[in-house]
């Protein structure tokens, strides 16, 4: 197993341009395949979620090129009008939930023989209220291992909306957002209507996938957060062009580093412009004590106002940003008190259960922490231990989290750092390039 030894560091600084948003790269890169048109994508993250969906599109005969590289590739989607050209595919689509599911809903919709799996883990997470959803409308989808995930075999269906289709809102927001994404391909006259069932979880990434479908020319009515409605004869028509923003998420880790280090740690590609809810996230730092400043796209922190140099614990509900909760989680060791993370019940089905990964490796750092069914609550030692060697159960926002904790003058070591290549693939060369044993004496 590979090991990153971190630290100890005592200060960070620096500006950090963000890699472009993974919920945001994956909803384009589909959208843009069922457009009519090319859709130029600029900022498109390059990393192991996105490059499953480009292997997707590719098998599934959708036409893409790249030019350049790194921040300044371009890549250019070739849309199919609403028909994959390629009516049989053998899909492996890795850990990547924002390609499962939304893939997952088009090719039921799409009259092909079609199998999706995955790695062992994405077989252990939850589908059934999609493939349940997508049932209702006639979609001939079997479960070819255990029942309600996947592998899923998908064969041809005679597809007719008839009646609203309800699906479950309080377990995965991706479930809402893969119908919402392929049920303009059978909108027809009448249009379809979406009714939530429950309480919708996540609504800042249903947010996100409204937008986009607006900017690729199907605007949905949203009543409340209880019911979705796609207008009829509904098509998807390329805007030519389209930039990704920086992945909030991402942002967290730097912004975190900027309070718990001292700063200025600015990022850059994110901001009060962003459609992302994970921008939250700033808000919640600035709450907890954090020196916050923020533009249209770009945020900066500049240490801790208090003068005990801690962050103040807070109680949060975090369902408006539930993947930047786990850096909050790790934020929570240099408050001045307990912190409580609520409604995190999410977490359970991602890419490991991350209640209890969270829970564990925090308390190898000498924390006492309370889990439950949604919830966390983290009481800081008096005295981080030193040393720690933290797992991370192939999740690559734990490895992310727990590189902060370098930043407290203690030495921390990251077995497995490579499993960030999900997401983020160069993310410890880039909080190496702000990491520093002391603060930067003015110019």
């Amino acid at each position: 197993m590979n090991t990153l030894p971190l630290g100890p560091y005592t200060h960070a600084s620096g500006v950090v341009s963000l890699p472009g948003s993974k919920s945001i790269s994956n909803r384009v890169l589909l959208l843009a395949a069922l457009a009519e048109g090319t859709t130029r994508i600029d900022n498109l993250l390059e990393s192991d979620d996105t490059r499953v969906m480009l292997d997707a599109l590719t098998a599934l005969g959708i036409v893409w090129t790249k030019e350049g590289e790194g921040a300044q590739a371009q890549y250019r989607v070739t849309g199919a009008a609403g028909v994959l050209p390629v009516k049989g595919a053998d899909l492996f689509l890795g850990n990547a939930g924002t390609a499962v599911r939304p893939l997952t809903a088009a090719l039921a919709l799409s009259g092909g023989h079609y199998r999706v799996a995955g790695v062992p883990r994405m077989h252990e997470r939850p589908i059934g209220d999609l493939v349940d959803g997508l049932r209702q409308l006639g979609a001939q989808i079997e479960y070819l291992g255990q029942l309600g995930f996947p592998p899923l075999s998908i064969e041809p269906a005679e597809i007719a909306v008839t009646a609203p289709i309800k699906v479950r809102g309080d377990v995965s927001s991706q479930f809402l957002t893969a119908l919402l994404m392929a049920l303009p391909l059978v909108a027809g006259e009448h249009g379809v209507v979406i009714e939530v069932d429950g309480e919708l979880i996540s609504k800042p990434y249903i947010d996100i996938t409204l937008h986009l479908m607006a900017r690729f020319g199907v605007a949905v009515q949203r009543d409340g957060w209880q019911r979705f409605t796609i207008p009829a004869h509904a098509r998807y028509v390329s805007p030519g062009k389209i930039m990704v923003e920086g992945d909030a998420s991402s942002a967290s880790y730097f912004l975190a580093a900027g309070a718990i280090g001292g700063g200025p740690v600015r990022v850059e590609g994110v901001g009060q412009a962003s459609i992302q809810g994970d921008i939250h996230f700033s808000v919640v730092l600035n709450h907890m004590g954090a020196n916050v400043m923020m533009g249209d796209h770009w945020v900066e922190v500049r240490g801790v106002a208090h003068d005990s140099g801690r962050l103040a614990g807070i109680e949060l509900d975090c369902n408006l940003i539930p993947d930047a909760a786990m850096t909050l989680a790790v934020a929570a060791l240099f408050a001045d008190g307990p912190t409580r993370l609520n409604n995190i019940a999410s977490w359970r089905v991602k890419e490991t259960d991350r209640i209890a990964a969270m829970a564990t490796e925090l308390r190898k750092l000498g924390a006492t922490v309370e889990e439950g069914a949604d919830y966390l609550i983290i009481t800081p030692p008096a005295e981080l231990t030193p040393g720690a060697a933290i797992d991370t159960y192939d999740d690559h926002r734990m490895a992310m989290c727990f590189s902060l904790v370098s930043l407290a003058g203690i030495p921390v070591t990251i077995n497995d750092p490579n499993c960030v290549a999900k997401t983020f693939p160069d993310y410890f060369e880039r909080f190496l390039a702000i990491a520093r044993l002391q603060p930067v004496a003015p110019a």
